[in-house]
């Protein structure tokens, strides 16, 4: 499993997503959890994916209609490591947005 180079907040706001469901989650599901829009949770997906911090399979949900859902959920390291990093990230965010006083 490799690091996640950028964090950002659209990507903290997937892997939230990714980490509070039991069970793996469809992509549009995630877009109107996190109000981000396709453009950038489809690639922040593929990127999970890649770097191996999560895996997609496809729906065989076969009495629904319409196209074929693919769904997402986080590898086992890559639950521990979105942790860590969601953790990491609102500690730099609240960091940065706290005043310094003297």
């Amino acid at each position: 499993m490799e690091p996640i180079s950028r964090v950002t907040a659209p990507t903290v706001d997937v892997l939230k997503v990714l980490l509070s469901s039991s069970a793996p989650v469809w992509g549009l599901a995630i877009i109107k959890v996190t109000g981000r829009l396709p453009g950038s949770v489809y690639p922040i997906l593929e990127r999970l994916e890649r770097l191996g911090w999560a895996e997609s399979s496809w729906d065989v949900d076969t009495d629904r209609s319409g196209p074929r859902r693919r769904l997402y959920e986080l590898t086992a390291p890559g639950a521990a490591a979105a942790v860590r990093t969601c953790h990491q990230f609102e500690v730099r965010s609240h960091t940065r947005l706290v005043p310094v006083t003297s």
